[in-house]
């Protein structure tokens, strides 16, 4: 499994696991509280700014809306600024970008349905998936008739899927089917999911069609044709013949030997369609599964669409970069000397194996800019520090009472 910068556990616990140094004095304790409380704060006001931004240069591609209100911001709905505003909040909610060898390694594999899915890429102009957090669980799947086996199966537990619809001309002129799909051309749909199969990841492409795999078709039409055939060259057909025949010149018709071979005959077409109508069952079961897995995912597994999609994505920005700044800042603050970036990244990622027992790729980088940014981190000769504890206080106090300036004497 990859290793994320996503760090898997809330503020609150991370921020109570650092205070644990500081148990003894409940003046520190206190006093680092206040330091992230009003940090929070701040970083909450840029949030807000983010999604300002967001909602406003999204109106017009934003398919929730109407044409009318759409049609009013023309002219102030910037789209290049909109997608540089979206993946700025991707990036900081540690985000990954999925790409193309990994989703048609997803295209081509699956793990639930066992089904393959049709999907008519050109109903898209662009197409990107993210997705943040992983993990794996056992999952029972039918194997044969009575029996089901046990496998492993790896999740995303969110996945941000971005659509941006082709225009009305491309669609018509190459004649793409939106189906049921009610979409705008040339609108941008976006949809938060938790807790995805990373191999039926495309289970959640709106659009996907089910359609019978080369293993369906072959069980289904290779039997059905070879015994088709065969059934009828040596039983029914010359039976008819034979029968015809006899009519034809007169001769007596052994009646029971030709309708016994008729009847085999017949008997055997019907064992034969019996079989052919269960391999087509298994095909609309496979169907019916998916509905249901598509069901459950926009019913119990969908977070937000569109612009309220930007809510989920923003808190979780916001909580990334505050864990971010809480630890570099106390390990920065523990540490007798002065730190470089490996140095405390190391240290960082040492205490999650060891105390949490996660493996994972600490964005240190990050972090010691967002410490900078507010005057709490100090780099001297590549090396990092940061302000004194009181100090940091003050500082902090006065980045949050300069956010406006209106009433500046």
């Amino acid at each position: 499994m990859i290793r994320e910068h996503y760090i898997p556990f809330n503020k609150e616990f991370l921020l109570e696991q650092q205070l644990n140094a500081f148990a003894e004095d409940s003046k520190k304790v206190d006093d680092f509280k206040k330091l992230f409380d009003i940090i929070e704060h701040y970083f909450h006001y840029e949030a807000f700014n983010l999604n300002r931004s967001l909602k406003q240069n999204y109106a017009l591609f934003d398919p929730d809306l109407s044409e009318k209100e759409r049609k009013s911001f023309i002219g102030k709905s910037d789209f290049s600024v909109f997608k540089k505003t979206l993946l700025t909040v991707l990036e900081q909610g540690n985000y990954s970008r999925i790409d193309q060898e990994t989703l048609d390694k997803a295209f081509n594999e699956s793990d639930l349905i066992g089904l393959d899915l049709s999907i008519d890429f050109n109903a898209f102009k662009d197409y990107e998936l993210y997705v943040r957090g992983q993990h794996k669980a056992k999952e029972k799947v039918k194997k044969y008739i009575f029996w089901k086996k046990e496998i492993e199966i790896e999740y995303y537990d969110r996945v941000l899927i971005y659509l941006h619809y082709s225009d009305p001309d491309y669609i018509k002129e190459n004649k793409v089917k939106l189906g049921k799909m009610p979409i705008e051309p040339g609108s941008v749909a976006l949809k938060i999911f938790k807790r995805v199969p990373k191999n039926d990841i495309e289970t959640i492409f709106p659009n996907a069609i089910p359609r019978m795999s080369t293993k369906d078709k072959l069980f289904f039409w290779v039997p059905g044709i070879g015994g088709g055939i065969s059934l009828l060259s040596t039983t029914v057909i010359p039976a008819l013949i034979g029968m015809y025949a006899a009519y034809q010149s007169g001769e007596t018709i052994n009646l029971l030997n030709s309708k016994a071979s008729l009847n085999q005959g017949l008997i055997a077409l019907g064992i034969l369609s019996l079989y052919l109508f269960r391999q087509y069952s298994n095909f609309v079961n496979k169907k019916i599964k998916y509905s249901k897995i598509l069901s459950d995912s926009l019913y119990f597994k969908n977070l937000g669409n569109n612009s309220g999609a930007f809510y989920s994505l923003l808190n979780s920005s916001e909580e990334e970069v505050l864990k971010e700044t809480i630890l570099a800042y106390t390990f920065l603050y523990k540490s007798q000397n002065p730190l470089t970036a490996d140095e405390l990244d190391a240290q960082i990622e040492s205490w999650f194996a060891t105390k949490l027992h996660t493996d994972l790729d600490f964005d240190v980088q990050d972090a010691l800019l967002k410490l900078k940014n507010i005057g709490l981190g100090i780099e001297t000769n590549g090396k990092w520090e940061v302000v004194p504890l009181e100090q940091s206080l003050v500082t902090i106090d006065e980045l949050w009472d300069n956010v406006f300036e209106y009433n500046q004497k």
